[in-house]
């Protein structure tokens, strides 16, 4: 069920990028869908019986691996720095066009 949810994120994301026309929605369908990724990452990498290095007694248990986690703590910086610069990519739009419309700035910065 879970995994199901986690599908409907990133294709809702998908689908916002491909079907909206207003530069705002497209970065937030984006930011979505980089969400419904991240979270698909870590359902996959989560799994039970396994135990933190620093906090597991002296036995021998299997271990978590900690480099799933530093590849979405990662991946959730690199989406925010991406997310900001497409921001004052289209704030920079919005001081040259009255309408952040993708068809309606195509046909404006038409020769």
């Amino acid at each position: 069920m879970l995994e199901a949810c986690v599908f409907a994120t990133v294709l809702c994301g998908f689908l916002g990028i491909i079907l909206k026309r207003n530069l705002m929605m497209k970065i937030l369908s984006m930011d979505v869908m980089s969400t419904g990724v991240i979270a698909l990452y870590v359902l996959v990498a989560a799994r039970k019986g396994l135990f933190t290095p620093i906090l597991a007694n002296e036995r021998t248990v299997d271990y978590a691996d900690p480099v799933p986690q530093a590849v979405i703590l990662t991946a959730i910086v690199i989406g925010f720095s991406i997310q900001a610069l497409m921001l004052v990519g289209v704030m920079k739009l919005a001081r040259d066009n009255p309408t952040l419309e993708s068809n309606e700035i195509e046909k404006s910065n038409t020769p």
